[in-house]
């Protein structure tokens, strides 16, 4: 174990962050559910604004934790080729998960942003956080959406990352930052004390609360 839970690694991040900080052109947006906790506590700290990505991943059919890849709202997919042609997974398999899914990521999205517009991203420098990387699927996708919008600079940063995943990210992104990155990574939940899962209503909370310190008006249409 390495952190309390999300609020403790979302400050300690947030202090790693700490050269972002009172940044107008910044924004945190943090993939949920998992991430917005620690997002949330990283924002504060830097004084920014926050916003969601609703990013899923697709499991195995063994393993639903084991990710054969990820799926955005605006359709952005990464797959693991290599494990998906391992486990020999069948092609009418990832079509009814995709569909799935994507109905999964625009009810979530329907929710936690509501009747808001879609945030213009161009020329922003766009810090990206969730709560542990294991794979990396569901954070690349995310990757993939945000670089439609045109950004100025695009960071991942998390509290935990598995060692094998780095190189695998730093390429895709300007800034990789984390806090610890453990050569034996079982799951991104051994490293908290406290990793209950984050639901629905702390999502829309957490948002509505920061939104309520932040005009978002720089980064919607």
């Amino acid at each position: 174990m390495l952190f309390k839970n999300r609020q403790e690694a979302g400050f300690k991040l947030g202090q790693k962050l700490k050269s972002y900080s009172n940044n107008s052109e910044a924004i945190v947006l943090a993939l949920a559910r998992g991430g917005v906790p620690v997002a949330y506590e990283a924002a504060k700290l830097l004084n920014l604004s926050l916003d969601v990505i609703v990013v899923r991943k697709i499991g195995a059919p063994a393993n639903p934790e084991l990710a054969l890849g990820a799926i955005t709202l605006d359709g952005q997919t990464v797959w693991d080729q290599t494990l998906i042609e391992g486990l020999r997974v069948s092609q009418s398999y990832l079509d009814q998960k995709i569909k799935l899914k994507k109905q999964e990521v625009l009810r979530r999205q329907k929710l936690y942003r509501g009747q808001k517009p879609p945030l213009i991203l161009k020329d922003k420098i766009v810090i990206l956080i969730d709560d542990g990387i294991a794979t990396g699927s569901s954070i690349l996708a995310a990757v993939k959406s945000v670089k439609t919008s045109g950004p100025n600079k695009i960071i991942i940063a998390t509290p935990v990352i598995a060692a094998d995943t780095i190189e695998k990210l730093k390429s895709t992104v300007d800034e990789l930052i984390y806090l610890s990155a453990p050569i034996f990574f079982m799951s991104v939940g051994s490293f908290y004390d406290n990793f209950e899962q984050t639901e629905d209503e702390e999502v829309v909370k957490l948002l509505t609360k920061n939104r309520g310190k932040y005009r978002l008006l720089d980064f919607i249409k």
